[in-house]
């Protein structure tokens, strides 16, 4: 890969073999294990710590107890798979597809509760 200063997209991580969590301080030990030739694409692939902060701020509505407030709301864990929000219409597909990696736990209850039931 020559695509030096471009990040990749996270399908091209992934594709690479990088996880959508990968922390950049990773990428600092990979001479150690004479992996240097993959350093690049790591890099591209990175996310520094303070960023990894923000992607982790929709996590406290799915521990809490907020999701059981809203009808037909499903939580599916997809390993390696960003966040998202999928919407479905009457006949169960998929009508529209949000990321919700940078939302926090206020700005996912406020989505959901114009968008569906509450119980």
């Amino acid at each position: 890969i020559s695509t030096y200063g471009v990040d990749l997209s996270s399908e091209a991580c992934r594709d690479l073999g990088f996880s959508s969590n990968l922390l950049c301080s990773s990428c600092d030990l990979l001479g150690q294990f004479g992996l240097n030739g993959i350093e690049t694409p790591c890099r591209q692939c990175c996310q520094e710590e303070a960023h990894l902060e923000s992607r982790k701020l929709f996590p406290a509505f799915v521990r809490s107890d907020k999701p059981k407030l809203f009808k037909g709301l499903q939580i599916k864990y997809v390993r390696g798979s960003d966040p998202v929000l999928k919407l479905l219409d009457d006949n169960g597909n998929i009508s529209e597809e949000l990321s919700i990696t940078k939302w926090n736990t206020d700005s996912v209850e406020e989505f959901l509760s114009e968008k569906l039931d509450r119980l």
